[in-house]
């Protein structure tokens, strides 16, 4: 375990390296400057600001002080808010951001399983056809299709619940359920395909030839295993739901990470950019790390590392 735990470590360095770099070049690549409009359309004053920002530096020493700048977890001022670093908009956007994500993943397990679980003891029933349907049309449904028609429905026509902003925990419904939808329905249907495939093993027969309770062989004996699927695309999913939030927060208006990234690309705020990336990036990878080592756990059958004399 250690030795796997070792070599995961440094390949998530250098997977965020990899990023990291990607990510400036692509920013440098985009033809412009930040600072063209017209408050800074003095040659002057924009010169000024290129340095300030070390902008007027060679390539090569700017991805230097933006390696600094990760190393360091100090990504500076944002070019279109100088009163702010990049580091105070991460401390205010991220835990919105990350709590919506949480949220979701939490409804969408329990939502997913539970109906994943009661298809396949109905197999062939009305509550299989029905849970297979609504994950047909939740895969189907793209998330900020669905937030409109959530907004539209629910807030506007029927006034049942709050249609944006982050107050309370009812303006948390909504855009839960818009992101919530589509890994429910991935997750019931892989819960109920493993399912499926697990109440026909010897040792599910066996267990209710000894007369256990159909709650304590599905709870204690099939959902285990079953789960496995799922917990292999969790750190898949997890990414898509953070980095889905993105477009669902400017939707319903909710001040966390999104809506300062996607002002940040409108204003070409390199600092911006490259810190939420980076920011994210670890984040998920890290997360990714987290799913392995639990799968491992949960399988002791897998190994994390290879025999020796194995090439």
């Amino acid at each position: 375990m250690a030795k796997y735990i070792i070599k995961r470590f440094f390949m998530m360095i250098a997977t965020i390296l990899i990023i990291a770099t990607l990510t400036f070049a692509l920013m440098h690549t985009i033809p412009g400057s930040p600072f063209d409009d017209e408050r800074t359309s003095n040659p002057t004053i924009q010169a000024n600001l290129e340095k300030f920002y070390k902008l007027d530096e060679p390539m090569h020493i700017q991805y230097l002080y933006y390696l600094k700048s990760i190393v360091t977890f100090d990504f500076g001022p944002s070019i279109k808010k100088p009163n702010e670093s990049v580091n105070e908009l991460l401390a205010r956007g991220f835990p919105i951001s990350f709590e919506l994500g949480m949220v979701t993943i939490l409804v969408a397990l329990l939502s997913g399983v539970t109906l994943g679980t009661f298809a396949a003891l109905r197999h062939n029933g009305i509550i299989d056809y029905t849970a297979m349907t609504f994950a047909v049309v939740g895969i189907s449904v793209p998330n900020f299709v669905l937030a409109t028609l959530l907004i539209q429905q629910i807030a506007v026509n029927l006034e049942w619940l709050p249609p944006a902003t982050w107050s309370s925990p009812l303006h948390m419904i909504l855009p839960t359920l818009a992101l919530a939808t589509g890994p429910t329905a991935i997750i019931a249907r892989l819960t109920r395909s493993s399912m499926l495939e697990v109440l026909t093993q010897d040792y599910i027969k066996m267990a209710r030839a000894k007369g256990l309770s159909p709650v304590r062989i599905v709870v204690r004996h099939a959902l285990r295993n079953a789960l496995m699927p799922v917990v292999t695309i969790m750190g898949t999913m997890l990414a898509g739901i953070l980095t889905g939030t993105f477009v669902i927060e400017r939707i319903f208006a909710i001040p966390g990470m999104g809506k300062y990234f996607v002002e940040s690309i409108n204003n070409r705020d390199y600092p911006v950019i490259m810190g939420s990336t980076v920011f994210y990036s670890a984040f998920l990878v890290f997360m990714l790390f987290l799913v392995d080592i639990v799968y491992g756990f949960l399988d002791p059958r897998i190994k994390l590392h290879r025999k020796e004399g194995d090439a």
